[in-house]
């Protein structure tokens, strides 16, 4: 049995990754750049990199990089208030697991932003802390947010569990040392997830996964 759950947010909590991808693609229409999808994939799910760098092929410069991304930021922000949603068994997983063992979130999400989502969700309270990227230096794909979520609460990351959905998520709490249960979803689908241990269907294969009927039964 594992002796602590680490979750990312989006793509794993909750269904915001095409808010992100629609925000950063209405911004860089407004500086004549056209994101693609599999471009968004590439760019920012697997390398963790910002899609508006797209548009310094445009002739951008600083200052309207800088305006560009406030509008991104923006969009974003209003969207995640209008759209975010709870993934499929996501509430139902989390009671399962509640109490049984420390859980955190750890996301490379902007506090202001997740908060945003989360306004409504009601699921923070499944959870003893939340490190959002104001929290921790480098952002994964580098095993920096993992190593201190395990820091905080005094555990080695060989017996902690990682759920993730993303290739770059996967790396990250990898190399961290964590065991790692990857959900690909639709967004990620065709990544490198060789380092996790699990590829999952949906969150609802957690529970089997990590015996908890047989633990109940015991």
């Amino acid at each position: 049995m594992f002796e602590g759950i680490f979750w990312d947010n989006d793509g794993v909590l909750m269904e915001t990754e095409h808010l992100y991808y629609q925000a950063n693609a209405e911004a860089l229409a407004q500086a004549g750049v056209t994101l693609t999808l599999d471009d968004f994939r590439r760019i920012s799910l697997r390398q963790g990199e910002s899609v508006l760098g797209l548009a310094a092929g445009a002739g951008l410069g600083d200052e309207e990089a800088t305006a560009l991304r406030r509008v991104r930021d923006g969009i974003y922000y209003r969207l995640l208030g209008e759209e975010a949603r709870v993934m499929s068994g996501v509430r139902e997983t989390l009671a399962r697991l509640h109490g049984r063992l420390p859980m955190a979130i750890v996301t490379s999400c902007r506090r202001e932003n997740f908060l945003q989502m989360h306004r409504q969700s009601g699921l923070l309270d499944y959870f003893d802390f939340i490190l959002t990227r104001e929290d921790y230096g480098a952002s994964k794909p580098d095993p920096e947010p993992y190593r201190t979520a395990c820091s905080r609460v005094g555990l080695d990351p060989g017996r902690c569990l990682a759920i993730e959905d993303s290739e770059r998520g996967v790396t990250s709490a990898a190399r961290a040392g964590l065991v790692v249960a990857a959900i690909p979803g639709d967004m990620n689908r065709g990544g490198d997830f060789g380092a996790a241990r699990w590829l999952l269907d949906g969150v609802r294969e957690l529970p089997a996964l990590l015996k908890l009927d047989e633990a109940q039964g015991s």
